[in-house]
């Protein structure tokens, strides 16, 4: 008896020295597929880009576009995380007109198969077990200048991931899903109850973060000597970034930076106390990875790939349950992030507006009309 009484004192002793960290999947890049299906028109041919993004993050920025456009202009103005719609964003030392046009994003198809001969000394194709095989993953490529320069270059999401966004179902039109009532709904026609946002569970929202103890990156080296730095956003809308270490390497690793403030014994911490209603759940945002060259290295091409980003972290609010619901009595951070959602959607609506009109000036030939052929024709 007395053993099992110094045993349960020293777990509770432990647990009250030390303190209890959270892992969640920040983004995984394998979600972000291209999933969505778009439905033809009377003439057969897709009327929109839906087959282009991802159901779970797609976003209508029609509501922003004003009244000179048309519904079925509006209709085209939606996108998503989907992996072909990231950017590459050069600082002003990278850029000129050719590392402009090449560096992109892609779906990189992880393979699942290879080819071997067999008994009989014909090819076929085997199954291999690879890390992710069969899953796509986030592939990019980067065109350095080849000049003695410092470059760098932000691997971004099509729009800043909103924090807010409530969760929804989205039809194979774009649209979110409501019943009668103007109520979300799922795909089974149930009314969403969850507190889960949209952009939670993997796709770029991490909620109730306190101190971050480690950060994860699992990212394919092809011996690249650059760095690579994560950029993260806090609840104040401060952006940090951190360092994650040299590409350097053949094959999938796992890059992981340490908070050297981090302290493990709660006995040394500084103890704030802070008011437990209507303190909002302060979150991390993934804001985008950053890739720089040093001057003294060698430029051209450069190729990765990145599968997810993982946080450690101390939660901020302990989630129990409290005996009077408080939220559905004053509806105070209901208000709050109301007004930030529609906030974010404003800023959001607006930076794609302009690029939606830009992409309509895009020459749609690629060679000239011969005018011999016109005359041969008329003749």
């Amino acid at each position: 008896m007395k053993r099992t009484f110094i045993v349960f004192a020293i777990i509770f002793l432990l647990l009250g020295t030390f303190a209890i960290c959270e892992e969640s999947v920040l983004i995984d890049f394998t979600f972000l597929e291209q999933d969505m299906i778009s439905l033809a028109d009377e003439s057969g041919d897709s009327g929109n880009l839906n087959k282009e993004q991802n159901r779970r993050t797609v976003m209508d920025y029609g509501a922003a576009a004003g009244a000179t456009f048309t519904d079925s202009q509006k209709t085209l103005m939606r996108t998503s995380l989907a992996l072909s719609n990231w950017e590459v964003v050069l600082n002003s030392s990278a850029r000129n007109s050719t590392s402009l046009s090449l560096s992109k994003v892609v779906p990189a198809q992880v393979r699942d198969t290879k080819p071997m001969k067999n008994a009989y000394g014909e090819m076929e194709d085997v199954d291999v077990k690879v890390p992710f095989h069969g899953e796509k993953v986030l592939g990019v490529r980067i065109v350095f200048p080849t000049s003695s320069v410092n470059a760098n270059a932000m691997i971004a999401p099509p729009f800043e991931i909103p924090a807010y966004e409530r969760m929804a179902y989205i039809d194979d039109e774009g649209n979110v899903a409501m019943n009668d009532e103007g109520q979300r709904v799922d795909e089974n026609g149930e009314v969403i109850t969850t507190s889960t946002t949209r952009f939670e569970e993997g796709y770029g929202i991490v909620k109730n973060v306190g101190t971050l103890k480690s950060i994860s990156v699992t990212t394919m080296g092809m011996n690249y000597p650059y760095a690579l730095y994560v950029w993260l956003k806090d609840t104040d809308n401060v952006e940090r970034r951190y360092y994650m270490g040299t590409l350097g390497f053949d094959g999938w690793k796992e890059l992981q930076w340490d908070n050297p403030t981090y302290i493990t014994d709660v006995r040394a911490r500084e103890i704030r106390i802070y008011p437990i209603y209507p303190r909002g759940l302060p979150f991390v945002k993934f804001m985008g990875f950053q890739v720089v060259r040093d001057a003294a290295q060698a430029g051209g091409d450069f190729i990765g790939y990145f599968k997810d980003v993982k946080i450690i972290y101390d939660k901020a609010v302990l989630t129990t349950e409290r005996d009077i619901a408080d939220e559905d009595l004053w509806n105070i951070v209901s208000e709050r992030e109301a007004q930030k959602q529609n906030y974010e959607m404003t800023r959001f609506g607006e930076k794609q507006v302009d690029r939606f009109l830009e992409y309509s000036k895009y020459a749609q030939e690629s060679t000239f009309k011969s005018s011999l052929a016109e005359e041969a024709n008329e003749q």
